[in-house]
């Protein structure tokens, strides 16, 4: 009478079928162009280690749309560029519950929790439910670089 359960036959070539797949895979990856070592001063874009300059900036002004702006989770900043190239920096903290905004488009910063609208050019609120500006966060632009004010 047939069982659906597999031998322990069958059960033994795949662990060892997985053990030899897994060592040939092995010598491959380590032979391979990616696992040779690298300069210590050569970055992910193979064009050398940032500056100490480029590694305490915030954005690079370039990568800040006109009208738009561009906003840092990880360091909860939103930094803004108006059609004159001022570059300004706020809060992403939402002041109605606290979430993180999310985009800026078309002159309005805006939070996706619950609508909040927030003006690119000053933090002050466009649309609630938030009632108070976002706070604005100093920042300063050198060699095409933004850095905390």
């Amino acid at each position: 009478m047939p069982t659906d359960e597999p031998s322990r036959r069958s059960v033994m070539r795949g662990a060892t079928l997985t053990v030899v797949a897994g060592a040939a895979g092995f010598v491959v990856a380590r032979r391979s162009d990616a696992a040779k070592a690298t300069s210590t001063t050569t970055a992910a874009n193979a064009y050398g280690a940032p500056t100490a300059q480029q590694a305490n900036a915030l954005v690079t002004v370039d990568r800040i749309p006109d009208g738009g702006g561009v906003v840092l989770d990880g360091r909860h900043v939103v930094v803004t560029k108006d059609a004159t190239g001022t570059v300004r920096g706020f809060s992403a903290t939402c002041t109605h519950q606290g979430c993180t905004v999310s985009s800026v488009d078309n002159g309005a910063i805006t939070c996706p929790c619950h609508g909040s609208r927030f003006d690119a050019a000053t933090g002050a609120v466009l649309q609630g439910p938030a009632t108070r500006a976002l706070a604005a966060v100093p920042v300063v632009v050198r060699d095409g670089n933004v850095f905390p004010g």
